[in-house]
Formats: structure tokens, sequence, C-alpha cells
């Protein structure tokens, strides 16, 4: 999962960056934010509501009057923000149920497009010559070692 996250974000970057590759870490912050406020399709949350309790705010809402902004009363405020951390932990057990069921989903995908195999004593199997250390025959030559 972390190497997920940071191939998504290195794509964030590349994407953000385009032909200036020196200021990367000046585009991270905006990656990171991106990546942060995302909802998950694993979990449908997103990583700032699992961690804070609530949904971001983005600026442009805090800068423009909306309707979410505009209705806020502070006092009820409070007092629901206290009751969403109450109710964070509940949440969080949730999403861990849900991510498992979504990665049995994804396991099961791919285990139904795996071809099982029988070796038998004598049987060719296809190994590297890298792997196995061996002289490099050419483009023309065995790949093949065995038999094992």
């Amino acid at each position: 999962m972390v190497e997920r996250a940071n191939s998504y974000l290195g794509e964030g970057i590349k994407a953000r960056l385009g032909e200036d590759n020196k200021i990367w870490i000046e585009e991270l912050p905006h990656v990171l934010w991106a990546h942060r406020t995302m909802i998950k399709s694993s979990n449908r949350n997103t990583p700032f509501t699992l961690t804070y309790g609530i949904e971001a705010v983005i600026l442009v809402e805090i800068g423009m009057p909306s309707l979410r902004c505009s209705m806020v009363d502070k006092n009820k405020n409070d007092e629901e923000l206290l009751l969403n951390l109450d109710l964070l932990e509940k949440k969080r057990e949730l999403v861990v149920i849900a991510e498992e069921k979504h990665k049995r989903k994804i396991e099961g995908y791919y285990n139904s497009k795996v071809q099982s195999t029988t070796l038998k004593p004598k049987d060719l199997v296809y190994r590297s010559n890298e792997a196995s250390k061996r002289k490099d025959t050419g483009k023309l030559g065995s790949k093949w070692e065995g038999p094992y």
C-alpha cells in the first residue's frame, strides 16, 4: 500500500512539473493535499476524514461564500466536532473491514486469472540466465535451464 501511495505521489508530481524538474519540492504540498482529500475507492473515504473525523474545507470555500461555510454555528460546530471524534474510532474499524473486503475481491479476481501448473521430475523450467549467473548465450541461445 505504501508503494502504491508513493507511486501515486510520484505521478502527481510529474504531472504538475511538466518540463521543469527542479522545483518538485514546491509541488509536493499540493500533491499531498490532493492525495489526502481524494476519496479512495477501497474504503469510500478520504485519508483526511479518517485522520480528523471531518471533511476538509478547501481554501476556495473559505474565500468565497458557500452554503457550507455560511451556515456554521460556532457553538454547535464544536459539539458536532466532539461527536465526530467520538465516532471516529468506529468509522476507522468499518474502513478496515471495507478495505479487507476490497482486498479479497481483488485477490479473487487475480486468482481467477492464474493458471496453476504442476511440475514433474525432469520438466524444463524457465529460468533467466542472469538469475543462474550463466554466461550469455546470445540472442539465439537457450533461455531454458534444467531439468530440475
